[in-house]
């Protein structure tokens, strides 16, 4: 299994105490390590999970490294700081990982505080109540261990559809919230209260961008190759999902010589569009390392699949569901130890669409830099110099458009919508760049990805690209850096030049699934349909079954975006029956 833990806020103690540890006992037969944090919480740890105790100060749960990528698994490790929030601020800045700090008040009998990691390795929901309730991996231990029962938060199912692309710390089920990563959660008494920690804003506007191109590749490339390689020694042997492109060839090259068993598997679909064996062909080769290839069925993909009963937030579809399981699979046919992923690349990398870097360009170094990165626009895109200049004053003088746009389709008409829950990563400085804008939002949507891989909640499911030290990297980059010589991505293809085969390094684009979702839609359509109108969404009042008889009727157009629509209808609906 993957981290587990659950801190009990006000347990039983005494004699009431004997049926909670009976049920520990019950569902956990291995043992779980119970440690006394302060007075009243409790936290109870499986047997797998790393844990660092802390001399009198608490204790760090799960995996912490240097920033030389050394593990650190005793206290002596760490400076003897003179109180919790020195502690935490150091761990912050001079170590990364995948953790949870949690903390006594030395001043304050009875009060603690936790503190996730920013690249949210570690999971952690809450359910607190006057002072009393739970902080947990899961759920699931809530519901075994706490006497949680799971109720729908029919608001919360309103806001996921309305904002599909965007994390929340509301989750799915009653008065359950998820500590968002880089955040710390404080109780003190009956109160309870949230603080930003990290956000990627304070690297943007606390660190020196670099200098120079080749600066940025330097520094890039070695973040990247020390998170992957940290990882690696962790857990020595990895299923690496490759896909052919270019960010999980990157991670590939990280592992090559890190002394880990590596297997590789790639997905290839029954209609065009998404085989990439040819890549991932080659980057297996060059690690040295087998490639599975495995293809994704139509027929057997099915809309109505078992949820992980650990999940609080309904994020996996069709497609999710077939990737996933194919990809346990897998790890299991291979004796693999934890999943290895490029997820994240595109957006870590600074992959815009827009002419932001332009704009940034002319904001942060004036006009002779403004003017490069206006040729490298009209090159990438294709386009006249004149109309990327045109676009990137457009995005100068225009105001900025909101983080999250609201997706109302096949969605009954109601009250006054709603606004998106506020993310502490949307909450921006008021002199911001369009292209730091562009890139932090699109990072804080990264956050919904492990929702949607469940199998991340059985073995680790590693994302070195959206680790600290990289995304960090990253950032001190200008926008405009990424797009020199009129190529996406261009500071991560440089610092991989002469390593990536060239069939790689010059891809401006790799495969897509819209065909295999096009192909599930049509094979499937009028069970969606059923399932759809017939649903609970439906008898809620959520769903607007006259729009879902209408678009069923006249079926989708040529690259019609209602189909994905639809398919995340269904992966709400899949979730809220199971919950009963």
């Amino acid at each position: 299994m993957a981290y587990r833990y659950i801190a009990l806020l006000h347990p039983a103690t005494g004699d009431a105490a004997q049926p909670l540890d009976d049920a520990v006992r019950r569902h956990f037969p291995s043992g779980m390590q119970r440690h006394r944090l302060a007075a009243g919480c409790t936290l109870h740890v499986c047997a797998t999970t790393p844990v660092i105790p802390l001399a009198g100060q608490g204790l760090i749960l799960g995996h912490v490294f240097s920033r030389a990528g050394l593990p650190i698994t005793h206290a002596a490790q760490l400076p003897d700081c003179r109180s919790p929030a020195d502690l935490r601020r150091h761990i912050l800045q001079d170590c990364w990982g995948a953790y949870l700090i949690v903390q006594a008040d030395p001043a304050q009998a009875g009060d603690i505080s936790f503190q996730r990691d920013p690249e949210g390795g570690m999971p952690c929901i809450h359910h607190i109540d006057g002072g009393q309730g739970f902080v947990a991996s899961d759920v699931g231990l809530a519901v075994q261990l706490a006497g949680y029962r799971r109720r729908v938060d029919w608001d919360a199912i309103g806001h996921r559809l309305r904002y599909p692309d965007i994390k929340s710390a509301r989750t799915a089920l009653a008065g359950t919230h998820e500590l968002l990563p880089g955040t710390r959660l404080e109780v003190r008494g009956r109160r309870t209260s949230v603080h930003v920690a990290w956000s990627p804003w304070d690297v943007v506007t606390g660190e020196p961008p670099y200098a120079c191109a080749d600066e940025a590749a330097k520094a890039v490339r070695a973040a990247v190759d020390m998170a992957t390689r940290a990882w690696a020694g962790i857990d020595r042997s990895i299923l690496l999902e490759l896909s052919g492109g270019l960010d999980s060839s990157v991670v590939g090259i990280g592992l090559k010589d890190s002394g880990a068993e590596v297997a590789c598997c790639t997905l290839v679909t029954p209609v065009p569009g998404a085989d990439e064996r040819r890549y991932a062909r080659q980057v297996a080769a060059l690690i040295d390392a087998p490639l599975d290839a495995q293809t994704m069925g139509l027929e057997s993909a099915t809309h109505d699949f078992d949820i992980d009963p650990c999940t609080t937030t309904p994020r996996v579809g069709m497609l999710q569901h077939v990737t996933d399981t194919i990809m346990a699979q897998a790890r299991r046919r291979h004796g693999a130890a934890s999943f290895f992923s490029g997820g994240g690349g595109d957006t870590v990398f600074c992959y815009l669409t827009s002419a932001a870097p332009a704009a940034d360009a002319l904001r942060q170094k004036g006009a002779a830099q403004a003017l490069r990165a206006i040729h490298d626009l009209a090159g990438l895109h294709q386009c006249t110099v004149w109309k990327a200049a045109r676009l990137a004053l457009r995005k100068l003088m225009r105001p900025p458009a909101p983080a999250c746009t609201m997706a109302d389709a096949f969605l009954a008409p109601g009250p006054a919508a709603c606004a998106p829950d506020p993310h502490p990563w949307l909450d921006m400085p008021g002199r911001a760049l369009p292209g730091e804008r562009e890139r932090i939002f699109a990072l804080a949507a990264t956050q919904i990805y492990r929702d949607s891989a469940p199998r991340g909640m059985h073995a680790h499911l590693r994302l070195p690209l959206l680790s600290q030290p990289v995304m960090e990297a990253t950032l001190r980059a200008p926008s405009w850096m990424w797009i020199a010589g009129a190529q996406n991505r261009s500071i991560v293809r440089q610092a991989y030049a002469g390593m990536l085969p060239h069939a790689i390094l010059a891809r401006r684009s790799k495969g897509s699934f819209s065909a295999y979702i096009g192909a599930l839609h049509a094979r499937h359509a009028p069970r969606l349909h059923a399932y759809l109108r017939e649903g609970v969404l439906h008898a809620q009042g959520i769903v607007d079954g006259p729009s879902l008889d209408r678009f069923f009727a006249r079926g989708p157009g040529p690259r019609d975006r209602a189909i994905g629509r639809i398919l995340d209808l269904c992966a709400v609906e899949n979730w809220v029956r199971r919950q009963s």
